[in-house]
């Protein structure tokens, strides 16, 4: 499978099959993520892999859109340093969780990025995982094999694109024959 075809594909998925995720999966996506740009190659990053169903119990029951956290069999929980980059670690840090979702995909995985950062939970997903102050907790990713397959549109390029400024359509055909 190329990339592109990944991300054309790769949708969130939020029911698991009661199925172990092989460690070796994990450590490929974490891999992945560990190879995402960053500014100045700063790698502002942390992981917590997440498999004790307790904890993610805990984490499932204080977060409204993250319930499904307590089913899925490994919750990667992704940290930011901003200290390491301080323009730009939301960069970085998106830059990486994107690789995590698309190794994901590719190995035969279904996961769902669950926003943190800046939410009123973040604080107690510190508390519970013994985070240290300096870190900001992005997201939480959950992966395991998906219990169905999904589906998803997207509004058309014309309708999201500009050409040189905005507010200038873009017309794909045209700009295809270089007359745009």
């Amino acid at each position: 499978m190329d990339v592109f075809e990944a991300i054309l594909k790769r949708r969130s998925i939020r029911r698991y099959l009661d199925k172990p995720v092989e460690p070796e999966k994990v450590l490929k996506c974490l891999e992945a993520a560990r190879w995402a740009p960053s500014a100045h190659n700063s790698q502002p990053w942390h992981f917590i892999i997440v498999r004790d169903k307790s904890v993610r119990e805990k984490l499932a029951s204080i977060h409204p859109y993250g319930k499904h956290m307590a089913f899925s069999p490994v919750v990667i929980i992704v940290l930011a340093d901003p200290e390491k980059s301080p323009l730009f670690w939301q960069n970085d840090v998106g830059a990486a969780i994107q690789n995590i979702l698309l190794t994901a995909f590719s190995e035969g995985l279904g996961s769902c990025w669950i926003g943190v950062q800046f939410t009123p939970f973040e604080e107690e997903f510190k508390r519970i995982l013994n985070i240290p102050d300096k870190f900001r907790v992005v997201c939480a990713i959950t992966l395991g094999y998906p219990a169905h397959e999904r589906t998803s549109t997207r509004v058309p390029l014309e309708d999201i694109v500009s050409i040189e400024s905005y507010g200038v359509k873009l017309d794909v055909e045209s700009f295809k024959s270089g007359k745009q």
